[in-house]
């Protein structure tokens, strides 16, 4: 938990002058993100290990936010209870007007297929299968007709640049380009939350901007909303507001100016 125990009950940034951004969001319509005290523990005794403790955040219809921490802190652990990849100790996550954490895993698969999409650190595309048939893949999850998927799937090729490489498989493509492709397969459901775990760790300083400035563009342009965890400052730039994670503890919220590049 916080320090301050005031921080931790009303979310008063550390001057005291009011309730943080979080905070504020969670009280207004706009948030179509919800995350309420939410706290996962591996082991218990003495192998108990927290990894996320009592996270409270939201996230508004449109922002584009980044959740900035160490190798370690509990960023990615935090990400994949959002996306409900990993359930919570305790805690709940709302989507819109779902709650994830109180769904079941039938239905929790259905609504990640539709709502929910993922660009994973290492792209994480099915290795068999073209550019366009890893759009193609997760648009079958929802049984979309086959012509519309396949004219969604065109279309987000060739806003990406992509086009042109429909037909190649992933290890004939660089890893810019798989990346894309990722952000591609993300959007394919039209989701309305995009969550995204580390995109530039296996790339250049060049090309990590143009993979950060493209989600914004996309998230923006579609007003959908995204989370990008990462550990690189110099990618907060791209977005609205930062949340900051240390040891499983979300500490505050900042504006990308304040922070050092």
């Amino acid at each position: 938990m916080n320090e301050d125990p005031v921080v931790q009950a009303t979310g008063a940034v550390p001057d005291g002058t009011g309730p943080s951004p979080a905070a504020d969001a969670l009280s207004h319509a706009g948030a179509l993100l919800q995350v309420r005290d939410v706290r996962k523990v591996y082991g218990e005794g003495h192998t108990e290990v927290v990894a996320v403790s009592d996270a409270t955040m939201a996230v508004d219809e449109g922002e584009f936010v980044a959740l900035l921490g160490p190798s370690g802190s509990g960023k990615t652990t935090l990400i994949s209870i959002i996306g409900g990849l990993l359930s919570a100790t305790s805690g709940t996550v709302r989507i819109g007007d779902v709650e994830v954490t109180g769904m079941s895993r039938r239905d929790l698969t259905r609504f990640r297929a539709e709502r929910v999409g993922f660009v994973f650190q290492s792209a994480n595309l099915v290795p068999f299968l073209t550019a366009r048939e890893n759009l193609l893949y997760v648009a079958g999850l929802v049984k979309t007709p086959r012509a519309a998927a396949k004219s969604r799937a065109d279309q987000l090729l060739e806003e990406l640049g992509l086009i042109g490489r429909a037909g190649n498989l992933p290890e004939q493509l660089s890893g810019g380009e798989r990346q894309r492709v990722a952000i591609g397969r993300a959007l394919m459901n039209d989701p309305d939350l995009v969550l995204v775990d580390e995109p530039t760790a296996a790339l250049d300083t060049a090309m990590g901007r143009q993979v950060v400035e493209l989600l914004r563009r996309e998230i923006k342009a579609r007003g959908k909303t995204g989370i990008m965890v990462t550990h690189d400052l110099r990618m907060v730039e791209y977005t609205d507001r930062v949340f900051e994670i240390l040891d499983g503890e979300l500490t505050h919220v900042e504006e990308p100016s304040t922070l050092g590049h």
